[in-house]
């Protein structure tokens, strides 16, 4: 059996709202978060947890300030690092100020490495829009931290997904320019692109590169609404990312799933798995 190298989780689009309100009136956000919490607590492999934008709905103080309140239990108690970026919904000098206790609106863009996996976060949110892009600068920079390999490789994320969406609001909401994006990762040693935004999962190429839309953790878009329509739904998901010595998966999991059809050891589902093969 291959094992990965390293295990992260993605949760993306979080929208924590403040204590005591729901989000569209109808989803408990936090609730979805501390069950992808609990989720990457059991799996007890993760070597990190990356947050892909959106993490407030409406980038306010006290959405902000609960957020890193759960977050700060949680890597007190797991000892994982938690990695922050910027989405849409957030704003720059707000996210700075609640989750950093710094001060600035230029974009959020850094990289750390863990066990020699690194993970580069870029903001590609523009101030009062809400599609993506990356600036010249920014992408200068980009190049120049993938000039030197790491040594398990590099997976790099974004808020915007870099790549075509069945969604025709998309179109105006998305990335923009991948191209210019995919000539800087082009040859380098990013194994896989991760992203959200969109609020459902997918999956494509970027330069070679499998990019990846993670699932919403506060809720899914239905995207067999048709074309004139768009549609909300229930459902929460985060992702497991596995990293393997020549390339990298991305798997969305479901969050908040109460009924269990079948759970027991590995040699317990081998049996099991015996019992049907003819």
């Amino acid at each position: 059996m291959t094992v990965p190298t390293h295990t992260i989780v993605q949760i993306s689009d979080t929208h924590i709202v403040e204590e005591g309100k729901l989000l569209h009136d109808k989803v408990d956000t936090t609730a979805n978060l501390l069950a992808s919490f609990g989720a990457v607590e059991e799996l007890g492999t993760a070597k990190a947890v990356v947050l892909t934008g959106d993490l407030a709905d409406t980038a306010d103080a006290a959405a902000y300030q609960r957020l890193r309140g759960h977050v700060d239990e949680f890597t007190e108690r797991t000892g994982l690092p938690v990695l922050y970026m910027m989405g849409n919904h957030d704003e720059r000098a707000a996210f700075r100020a609640g989750l950093l206790d710094a001060e600035g609106t230029e974009p959020y863009d850094y990289s750390r490495t863990i066990d020699g996996l690194r993970v580069i976060v870029m903001d590609s949110t523009v101030p009062g829009h809400h599609h993506g892009e990356f600036s010249g600068e920014q992408l200068a920079w980009l190049k120049n931290e993938l000039a030197t390999p790491a040594p398990a490789g590099t997976v790099f994320a974004l808020h915007h997904p870099p790549m075509p969406s069945p969604l025709p609001i998309m179109e105006d909401l998305g990335f923009r320019e991948p191209e210019k994006l995919a000539e800087v990762l082009r040859g380098t040693d990013v194994k896989i692109v991760v992203s959200g935004h969109a609020h459902h999962a997918a999956a494509g190429v970027l330069a070679g590169i499998p990019v990846w839309i993670s699932g919403a953790n506060a809720y899914t878009q239905d995207v067999l609404a048709g074309p004139d329509r768009i549609r909300g739904i229930v459902g929460a998901a985060c992702t497991r990312i596995d990293v393997y010595p020549e390339t990298a998966t991305a798997t969305s999991v479901p969050v908040g799933v109460s009924d269990t059809v079948y759970e027991g050891s590995i040699s317990d589902m081998m049996a099991m798995a015996a019992e049907y093969s003819h």
